[in-house]
């Protein structure tokens, strides 16, 4: 995450265990001021070296040679237009697959829009995804998704060459090579990798998927969109391959009428699922992608604008969007040309393929952390008004996998958590002489490994598993 160095000389507190089995109490003793103590895994950093620059270029080459990628071009031509491009990322997801001994369930997952504005006549949308079922939790989902259309700069212009090179086959490449390095792999939950469709034309392929999602009842703890990840210079001057930006929601847009009530009194305003999603990417980021910092963006995407993350984050989902930080509008959404000196178009060109690598790592280790990690604890409480401690309580687990929990706190204007405790496999604990009002909290659950699963906000708000709606 993107720091500004600060000092704390706040006294914290350190675990002092009750008889109660279930129970444990933090006594006044001082802790190291802001130390968050890890398990290193020496297996994340290697899937981050995994992830290869070259077979990233290759495949966005690939995917411009297509000619265009729009939603409404051909889908005949085994050399142009989007079948084309559907059918090879299908095929590659089947290369893969077969490596690993049929680790992969490949499926279509569509339908036909019509009457739409840019849709108007209809049209079949189709996205490729690839499932890589968990050994204990396979229906318990952390997704990772890219755009296989493209578009120039009249969005229903369908049959002029749109080489969409950083928006988005960017991401499509990203998603494909997440799939070739973790497939390779175990996991307790499952990995999504899904390839979309008929973005520019309303986000339909984030839709589409949502609805199957929520109709096999799958358990999405994170997705995790990436829309234009290859570009390094932008239309301000700046050139910087060492930053990106996750935006995450604040609270959720189906929250209702009571929840956001009880939000009012209580905080968690930016302590919403998808916030602690975007900073568990940033911490992952910080410990395992060397020479990146990720910007934590308040925001749900760009000012006025939209990405395939939307469709979940509509549907109660936790999701977020990463990208490059400089973007370069010249090369988004524009008709091959040159005017007054200056090249429009989203060609290979102006992709930078290590920076693209390094953010496909960031993915597919925050990806492998989540699916190795327990599930986010559930119906997380809190409690404590009036008083000088914080009781904080979830609810009890059945993975056998997990060896305790951790209790995180921050003061409440600071974006990553500052302090935690290991508190042990209990389901409550109590922060003595911890305000409940000074601080926000949450909790994570940690595996025998070590690894941790997203921090979890009290209360319907922070809930990686509440509020979910069916989508019409």
């Amino acid at each position: 995450m993107l720091k500004t160095p600060f000092k704390i000389t706040t006294k914290l507190l350190s675990v002092s265990t009750l008889t109660a089995a279930c129970f444990v109490g933090l006594t006044s003793q001082a802790l190291a001021a802001g130390e968050i103590k890890y398990t290193d895994q020496q297996k994340l950093h290697a899937i981050a070296g995994d992830i290869s620059a070259q077979r990233i270029g290759g495949d966005i080459q690939t995917l411009v040679d297509f000619g265009t990628r729009h939603t409404l071009s051909d889908t005949k031509s085994e050399t142009r237009g989007i079948g084309a491009a559907r059918r090879w990322i299908k095929q590659e997801f089947e290369k893969i697959s077969a490596q690993c001994g049929g680790c992969l369930e490949i499926i279509e997952v569509k339908d036909t829009i019509s009457g739409e504005k840019r849709i108007p006549d209809a049209t079949e949308v189709v996205n490729i995804v690839a499932i890589q079922r968990g050994i204990s939790e396979p229906n318990r989902m952390v997704i990772m998704s890219g755009d296989i259309d493209s578009r120039v700069s009249d969005v229903m212009d369908f049959t002029s060459d749109s080489p969409g090179a950083n928006d988005n086959a960017s991401g499509v490449a990203g998603v494909i090579e997440a799939a070739r390095v973790l497939s390779k792999h175990k996991f307790n939950g499952s990995v999504v990798y899904a390839a979309l469709s008929g973005e520019e034309q309303g986000l339909f392929g984030g839709k589409i998927l949502t609805a199957y999602a929520q109709k096999h009842d799958w358990q999405v703890h994170a997705v995790l969109n990436n829309d234009m990840i290859g570009n390094i210079t932008g239309v301000n001057g700046v050139t910087d391959n060492t930053t990106a930006r996750i935006f995450s929601e604040g609270t959720r847009v189906i929250e209702t009428k009571e929840q956001a009530r009880t939000r009012r009194f209580t905080g968690g305003e930016v302590d919403s699922a998808s916030r602690n999603l975007a900073r568990y990417i940033d911490t992952i980021a910080d410990r395992y992608i060397a020479n990146l910092n990720t910007m934590l963006v308040y925001r749900l995407d760009r000012f006025g604008r939209g990405g395939h993350h939307r469709p979940f984050n509509d549907a109660g989902f936790a999701a977020v969007r990463i990208m490059e930080t400089n973007e370069h509008y010249d090369r988004q959404h524009q008709d091959l040309r040159i005017e007054n000196g200056i090249e429009y178009g989203d060609t290979i060109k102006g992709v930078d393929f290590d920076y693209a690598a390094k953010l496909t790592a960031l993915n597919a280790v925050s990806l492998a952390s989540m699916a190795w990690a327990p599930a986010p604890p559930k119906d997380v409480k809190i409690a404590g008004a009036v008083t000088a401690n914080t009781r904080l309580s979830w609810q009890a687990s059945k993975d056998n996998n997990i060896t305790g929990y951790r209790i995180y706190w921050r003061y409440t204007s600071e974006p990553q958590w500052q302090f935690s405790k290991t508190v042990g496999k209990v389901t409550q604990a109590t922060l003595n002489n911890v305000v409940i009002d000074n601080y926000y909290f949450g909790v994570a659950a940690i595996n025998k490994e070590g690894i941790e699963s997203a921090v979890v906000f009290p209360g319907d708000v922070g809930s990686f598993d509440h509020n979910i709606k069916i989508v019409k």
